[in-house]
């Protein structure tokens, strides 16, 4: 068994696990062994106080083992069977080519030339009504509202705006059930939300959500990790090439980045692939 083991050390033991779960690109905690190497102490009126570490190892499976050689000889196994399948397609392709050019030369014989007529536009209408701000808040967390009692938990949503921007919170102890791996269910929620005012209205406002204060917890995740890789490029130079990201988690880098002297960050990639670079800048003579 190959095992991978780091060091983390945060505010909290789950903010370090969390952070450590970016950085081996874990899903789920239950893949990984922690050790806790030093428990968090409390300071007094936040003077003296110590952070927690973590050491987390990381544990390839056998079954991941076994499928990868089975795809290998699956690999081998197609392979072999390419050149026969490779002839036949040629020989194949060859006749319809011929075949084709055939009915080229018939067809463009006996059909007139025409003009290309250009095409009329339709205008498509929309009923949808031009809500302000405020209404459509209100849509989105009755929505939410309804979507918290589906689910039968106990939960309370409240919406703000914060110039023009519509931010909801769910929260309450059971709605971390709406979190999901990696955020990955409040992102569909998300997503609903923002279709269910689409359909409502025209030119909706912007929206944000968060759930059981995943937000914070995640922002202050990234913010461990990309400390921990700008101190990485401090010692060793050259770049780092993130996994992909949303644009919040994206924004959370750049911003760290942007706090450091000598490192550049900058986006690659097209959505949802879209991914954050960072790298070392300025010659060893300026340092």
């Amino acid at each position: 068994m190959s095992y991978v083991e780091i060091e983390v050390k945060a505010k909290t033991i789950d903010l370090a696990v969390e952070a450590a779960m970016l950085e081996l690109g874990v899903d789920d905690r239950e893949q990984l062994a922690v050790e806790v190497v030093t428990e968090p102490v409390k300071g007094f009126l936040g003077m003296g106080g110590e952070d927690a570490v973590v050491r987390v190892k990381k544990r390839q499976s056998r079954r991941r083992r076994n499928n990868r050689r089975k795809g290998e000889q699956q690999n081998d196994n197609r392979s072999t069977g390419k050149s026969s399948t490779k002839n036949r397609q040629r020989s194949s392709s060859k006749s319809t080519k011929n075949g084709a050019q055939r009915n080229r030369s018939r067809s463009g014989s006996s059909q007139p030339a025409t003009q290309d007529q250009p095409k009329k536009e339709k205008k498509v209408s929309d009923d949808r009504p031009v809500l302000p701000v405020e209404e459509q808040a209100k849509i989105a967390q009755d929505f939410l509202e309804g979507l918290v009692d589906v689910y039968g938990l106990e939960g309370t949503v409240t919406t703000v705006l914060d110039d023009d921007v519509i931010v909801a919170d769910v929260s309450g102890d059971q709605t971390e059930a709406l979190v999901g791996i990696r955020g990955s269910v409040r992102s569909a929620i998300h997503e609903l939300t923002r279709t269910v005012l689409q359909k409502h209205a025209q030119d909706t406002a912007r929206f944000r959500l968060d759930i059981a204060g995943y937000a914070e917890r995640r922002r202050e995740a990234l913010s461990i990790y990309a400390e921990q890789l700008i101190e990485q490029l401090n010692s060793e130079g050259g770049e780092i090439m993130l996994e992909p990201m949303s644009p919040a988690d994206r924004k959370v880098i750049h911003d760290v980045a942007g706090a450091h002297d000598g490192i550049e960050s900058y986006s690659e990639g097209e959505p949802p692939r879209r991914f954050v670079v960072l790298s070392r800048v300025g010659s060893s003579e300026e340092e």
